[in-house]
């Protein structure tokens, strides 16, 4: 009682548990975790978000690549590309439960807006297929390009942006009508399409071609074409593929292949600020939940680099399976965060 003031020792613990409730409130560090997929090995890597350590390794079906969370985030829809057909991994068990039909050679995917429609992109034959994930049905197949992957869904849920690596076109896909109403031309090999956090721009990678094609969303036309240069470096190893926009619309991450390197990008003026050196053959990237780090998947290296983006420096290498390609993060269940002990003041 002397040391906390307090007359009587009822209204000291009064006091007291009136604190402990709102150290119960107070916020605590997100806890997350980050899944790869390693076509090579047939697996997802799971890595704890906070430690940067790796806690499990899931097999799944043939050649898995991209994957998507449900709205939930309870589990993963995984491309098996080689499997024909779309895996589901239960997050809490992580147990596959069931498959989707995709069509043959499903790459890239994107969830409706609604969360009830997978988005596929099929490589060998050139269809979009539209999954429903409640009836476990195939819906339809729109017509695209040759050889789709790219799978970008603007902020509104309007639209689709599918790539096709022949046909170098990005089309674009009413979500109503489910049907083309544009294409536009990029460079060679448009590997990947993201919408910025407004809406008004799609930003598409080409591989071969070099360049990173900003499309005014409203009018189709491209408004900029950004190219890349790394000092004593050829051009040809320098191949754009995965693409991560920030929330705020200041920042553009593009990993660049072979050439080892995330090319950090100024999305007001479109220059390049720096080349962050990471593992090889970087394929594609993603945010912590906060976007503090950033993970990509190095295919030749067979590892995961992290990023701190504040200090823009790696910090660290996980090694995973051969061969990663994918990477998704969820946040972890709210039974997964505990507050800090307060045995010390009761």
């Amino acid at each position: 009682d002397a040391f906390f003031g307090c007359g009587r020792l009822g209204r000291c613990r009064s006091i007291v548990l009136s604190l402990a409730g709102y150290l119960l409130v107070l916020p605590v560090a997100q806890a997350y975790s980050v899944y790869v997929s390693s076509e090579k090995d047939n697996t997802i890597t799971v890595i704890d978000g906070k430690s940067h350590k790796v806690l499990e390794t899931v097999p799944v079906g043939e050649r898995p690549r991209g994957m998507v969370l449900s709205k939930d985030n309870k589990v993963l829809y995984i491309c098996t590309s080689d499997a024909d057909h779309i895996e589901v991994l239960d997050l809490e068990t992580l147990q596959v439960t069931h498959s989707l039909p995709s069509g043959p050679d499903p790459e890239l995917l994107a969830l409706g807006p609604e969360g009830r429609y997978i988005y596929a992109a099929n490589e060998d034959d050139n269809m979009v297929t539209v999954i429903d994930t409640v009836n476990r049905s195939k819906v339809t197949e729109i017509q695209v390009g040759v050889e789709p992957e790219g799978m970008g869904v603007s902020p509104d849920g309007k639209w689709l942006v599918n790539t096709s690596e022949t046909t170098n076109m990005a089309h674009f896909i009413n979500l109503e009508t489910l049907e083309v109403e544009d294409n536009v031309l990029v460079d060679q090999r448009p590997r990947v399409a993201q919408f910025t956090a407004d809406g008004k721009q799609v930003w598409v990678s080409a591989e071969i071609g070099g360049t990173v094609s900003v499309i005014d969303a409203a009018s189709r036309q491209i408004i900029k074409k950004i190219t890349f240069d790394i000092p004593g470096m050829h051009a040809e190893a320098i191949q754009p593929v995965g693409i991560k926009l920030t929330r705020d619309g200041k920042r553009a991450y593009v990993a660049l292949g072979p050439a080892a390197r995330v090319a950090i990008i100024n999305i007001d003026t479109f220059e390049v600020e720096k080349y962050q050196l990471v593992g090889q053959r970087v394929w594609n990237l993603e945010f912590s939940p906060d976007e503090k780090f950033l993970f990509t998947t190095n295919g030749v290296s067979n590892d995961v680099t992290v990023i701190d983006l504040q200090r823009e420096k790696a910090i660290k290498s996980i090694p995973v399976g051969r061969l990663p390609w994918g990477v998704v993060v969820s946040m972890a269940s709210l039974r997964d965060l505990r507050p800090a002990p307060l045995s010390w003041v009761l």
